[in-house]
């Protein structure tokens, strides 16, 4: 295994192309400290200039919490500025994670609660072991969700389970996430990570800018004044002059498997 940096509160390690963020406080349930999130952004950001690296995952220490929520000894006493400015900071390590061109996926085990549901929420899918529980409790603190709940929870499942969610903060298990599309997959604990590597490894084998692209389109549709469309019109044009499409087309035309380059 090959580790790209040396962190706090993260480990990092690249197997056969993939990158695996762990959260390592396993003694407080992962929960996610300012700094923590720092050093998530900063990962994700390095695995964008790695060419190597064509996928990621998102985990937690230990079997009993993905990240159970962010710390709250560490804001209960912020000032109004300080606290607008941790929800700004949050929103831009979710926006950094939710706009990586390589695939994210939150491989969630065990409580994924507030700011760790919200980081499982920003990644591009979920997969989640059979222990899992999510949740936006911070209605019981006195705020609202601040690193982009309120928003990605309507994204995915739809806004009337969404105010059911967010306003009673009650928790669902894994099943229940997967019925309403919050999660891709539930499978067992031991097959989590094993379950995540073989998403990736499917997604590896196509074209890496085309993934990249693909990425940026969804992305647009749930921006404010962004026309996702025409996002898709040029990035589809912009494609064409790219040597993974030339790859891709020879290979389709000449019936063998494309090897793309990612440029």
């Amino acid at each position: 295994m090959e580790t790209i940096a040396t962190y706090e509160n993260i480990l990092t390690d690249i197997e056969e192309g993939v990158l695996t963020i762990t959260l390592n406080r396993e003694s407080k349930l992962n929960a996610l400290t300012l700094k923590t999130l720092q050093e998530i952004r900063a990962a994700v950001v390095e695995a964008q200039a790695d060419e190597n690296i064509k996928g990621i995952i998102l985990t937690g220490s230990g079997t009993k919490a993905f990240a159970a929520g962010a710390d709250i000894s560490e804001f209960a006493h912020f000032t109004e500025d300080q606290a607008t400015r941790m929800s700004a900071d949050g929103h831009d390590v979710m926006n950094t994670i939710e706009n990586s061109e390589k695939p994210v996926i939150a491989a969630v085990n065990g409580f994924a609660l507030g700011g760790g549901c919200e980081l499982a929420m920003c990644c591009h899918m979920r997969i989640a072991s059979e222990n899992a529980k999510f949740g936006q409790p911070e209605v019981n603190l006195g705020v609202p969700p601040g690193y982009g709940g309120t928003q990605r929870m309507i994204q995915l499942v739809g806004k009337g389970k969404a105010v059911e969610l967010l306003l009673t903060g009650d928790s669902i298990d894994a099943q229940t996430a997967l019925q309403l599309g919050l999660v891709n997959h539930v499978v067992s604990l031991d097959e989590l990570l094993p379950k995540c590597r073989e998403i990736l490894a499917k997604i590896s084998t196509k074209s890496p800018v085309a993934v990249g692209k693909v990425i940026k389109c969804i992305n647009d549709f749930f921006r404010p004044n962004v026309n996702g469309m025409q996002r898709e019109i040029y990035e589809f044009g912009e494609a064409f002059i790219t040597e993974d499409f030339k790859e891709g087309t020879d290979a389709f035309l000449n019936k063998r498997k494309p090897n793309f380059p990612g440029k």
